[in-house]
């Protein structure tokens, strides 16, 4: 193999040969593979915010944009400003405001997904199930269906009964769940369980490969180097 072609394996070679180093504990070698993991990660950020984010939609708009973009862009060029005074403790509290605006922003965001793009689907997927006029272009029987709606309506039920944390007071009584919650919430935790270990079964199989395919690396590189 000629030697441009052979620089970029060798350095994956011996990277990935500092991380295994790690088996031996913390040492120099791994270090220098976090903060070349580091660096370039930042260095990509950084380039990935000037070329889509500030040169498009601040810096160019504002040097060679219309007259009303140049108005619109002073909006958030004044909040990033109230956002370096941050950095000074003594004005530290004229940042606040845009704190307050990227914290109301990204919940606002977080909540808009979580309703819309898993609720609202999780719902709609639970009554499709019911849908038996789908389940011949399926392959499955009315009655497979059926059953299968069922159990994942089931499922679904009892683990939103295990985050139901309401209760009924009575005088001189603890308070405490229903009977009926706590029974839904105790299947729901075995629903949940079954996640959890098919989830952590996936990773374990995700690294698992990661593993295989970096040790199949270094046999290739050792193979042919010697």
């Amino acid at each position: 193999m000629e030697l441009e072609l052979l620089i970029w394996p060798l350095v994956g070679f011996f990277l990935t040969l500092f991380v295994f180093s790690y088996f031996f504990g913390d040492n120099p070698l791994f270090r220098i593979v976090t903060y070349v993991f580091i660096g370039v990660t930042s260095g990509y950020v950084a380039v990935m915010v000037w070329y889509y984010v500030l040169w498009p939609k601040l810096i160019y708009p504002l040097m060679y944009g219309k007259t009303e973009e140049r108005i619109l862009i002073m909006v958030p060029l004044a909040l990033c400003g109230l956002l370096v005074a941050k950095l000074f403790p003594r004005i530290s509290g004229v940042g606040n405001v845009s704190t307050g605006y990227l914290v109301g922003v990204g919940v606002a965001v977080m909540v808009g997904g979580a309703v819309l793009g898993t609720i609202f689907d999780q719902v709609t997927a639970t009554i499709n199930l019911f849908d038996l006029s789908s389940s011949s272009g399926q392959g499955l029987s009315g009655v497979t269906q059926l059953l299968d709606g069922t159990f994942i309506l089931f499922g679904t039920v009892s683990t939103l009964a295990y985050f139901h944390f309401s209760v009924v007071a009575k005088p001189n009584i603890p308070p405490k769940r229903s009977r009926i919650i706590e029974i839904l919430a105790e299947i729901g935790r075995i629903f949940i369980a079954i996640t959890l270990g098919s989830l952590f079964a996936g990773v374990y199989a995700a690294s698992l490969t990661a593993l295989i395919e970096r040790l199949g690396f270094i046999k290739e590189m050792f193979g042919l180097l010697f």
